[in-house]
């Protein structure tokens, strides 16, 4: 399986080659350069398989055994999964009213980002040990993708990770999630921000453009723009699919429409490759007033709006979901001039009018909705009333586009809305939606932990002191390598 990249001007790689780059060199990102069709057959077969089970058919289609062999690629999804505190690894919570909540958030830091970290974790440790090699990963994050990126590679020997958190800015738990892991090979920074979190880029960004110092010391990110997050993340779309779906003897395979709370699209654009790849999926974009998908989906507006509105689904307030490109790409029949000068014109301009055709094809795959904070306090309301269940802000901006379906009363297909975070990570959103937050044991005992948190203050030289403490980590790598 080779990858290539969405602009078209990069030579093609491996996986392993998509894996440890993140951005190709042209600035696009990396897909496969031909989807495996699945056939009726195999889907029957898949649709028996346990979560990881899925996870590892999937990933062997687009690794390929020459680089991990089956018994290999077997053993790293199962362990990756180990610490998952549901046996399933994900559940299917079936409610009132029709109402499918796939929950994928049983794993380390109670956030879906743990299903695709804690595998993308385990294949750079594979071809590191392999290679005998060292990587230092930089991760700026507003929220879970920090505590889920160093949950999946503390005390590996070697991957050292340093995050830059923005203080005030991610909520107390997620702040402890990351300060409370004491390993060596982990390094947390808090900045203190005088805007939003986008400060923290800066730093990341003059570190990574010198290209002699990211080579020296082999350095990465772990955002969505990998390529190893959105494979696995492909996972979620079969399974709620064979969950939803009770035979698959039908002629044709009926449609399970997929629900996706959505922000930089790593799961959207994931769901549009297993769609590509013949699973009978319909997917509905599902954002908070931060609304640049629904109005690209709408009328392909793809532009930046003057600002950030917070939200009380604070994961999904960002203004570029870079993930569109592959949407872009895939939908517009792997045309890589056409994505690289719709993408070029983005970064020049901040905003892009989508041409027809490719908005038409846009609006075929997918359905969009925007949430505003009320609704989503009214849904976080309504569940907790008609179910027991606690929904946290993100999973109730998909679960209230299944209510505003079920008032238009018109025929639908089977609905499931996939939820990213437990509530528990989110207890300020529970109590504005008047209801009363449930901690769990391991969340509470957080609070009396010891912490360590180097502070950046705003005299400080951030790009001087992540370079600094990147040459400490390695040296430290090493001295006991």
């Amino acid at each position: 399986m080779w990858y290539v990249s969405t602009r078209g001007m990069a030579p093609r790689v491996d996986f392993e080659g998509a894996l440890f780059s993140g951005y190709a060199p042209d600035g696009g990102l990396f897909m496969p350069e031909k989807l495996p069709q699945l056939n009726r057959e195999t889907l029957r077969q898949w649709s028996a398989l346990s979560y990881p089970s899925l996870v590892v058919e999937l990933c062997a289609l687009f690794i390929g055994p020459e680089l991990i062999p089956r018994d290999d690629l077997n053993d790293l999804i199962h362990r990756a999964f180990r610490r998952f505190r549901h046996r399933e690894v994900v559940r299917l919570s079936r409610l009132r009213d029709g109402l499918n909540v796939l929950e994928l958030w049983h794993g380390a830091t109670y956030a879906f980002k743990d299903l695709s970290l804690s595998c993308t974790a385990q294949f750079l440790q594979y071809f590191l040990q392999k290679r005998g090699k060292h990587v230092t990963v930089v991760v700026g994050t507003s929220g879970d993708t920090g505590s889920a990126a160093i949950e999946s590679v503390r005390g590996a020997k070697n991957v050292s990770i340093i995050v830059l958190l923005p203080q005030g800015h991610c909520t107390k738990i997620q702040e402890l999630q990351m300060t409370t892991v004491l390993a060596e090979n982990v390094r947390v920074f808090g900045g203190e921000l005088e805007g939003n979190s986008d400060e923290l880029d800066e730093p990341i960004k003059a570190v990574f453009a010198d290209v002699a110092f990211v080579k020296k010391h082999n350095l990465m990110s772990l955002n969505s723009i990998n390529w190893s997050r959105v494979l696995v993340q492909m996972a979620h779309h079969f399974f709620a699919y064979f969950q939803c779906m009770p035979s698959l003897d039908l002629h044709p395979l009926p449609a399970v429409e997929v629900v996706v709370p959505t922000g930089a699209a790593g799961n959207l654009a994931a769901g549009c490759i297993a769609q590509k790849m013949g699973l009978p999926i319909h997917l509905v974009a599902a954002v908070n007033c931060n609304d640049i998908i629904h109005r690209t989906v709408q009328r392909g507006d793809f532009s930046l709006s003057e600002t950030v509105k917070p939200t009380l689904a604070s994961a999904m307030d960002i203004q570029v979901p870079y993930n569109m490109e592959r949407i872009f790409w895939l939908l517009s029949g792997s045309d890589s001039q056409m994505t690289r000068g719709l993408m070029e014109q983005f970064e020049r301009t901040q905003s892009v009018s989508l041409p027809e055709e490719l908005q038409s094809k846009l609006s075929a795959a997918v359905t969009s909705e925007s949430v505003s904070d009320e609704a989503i306090m009214q849904t976080m309301a309504r569940c907790w009333q008609e179910n027991q269940s606690l929904l946290c802000p993100h999973t109730a901006v998909a679960v209230s586009y299944h209510y505003q379906q079920m008032l238009r009363q018109t025929p639908s297909p089977p609905r499931c809305c996939l939820a990213p975070a437990s509530a528990a990570k989110f207890p300020e959103a529970v109590v504005a939606a008047g209801l009363s937050p449930e901690t769990p044991m391991e969340i509470l005992a957080l609070e009396g932990k010891e912490t360590r948190c180097t502070p950046m203050r705003k005299s400080d030289d951030w790009t001087v002191m992540l370079r600094d403490t990147i040459e400490n980590m390695g040296r430290q790598w090493r001295a006991t390598s």
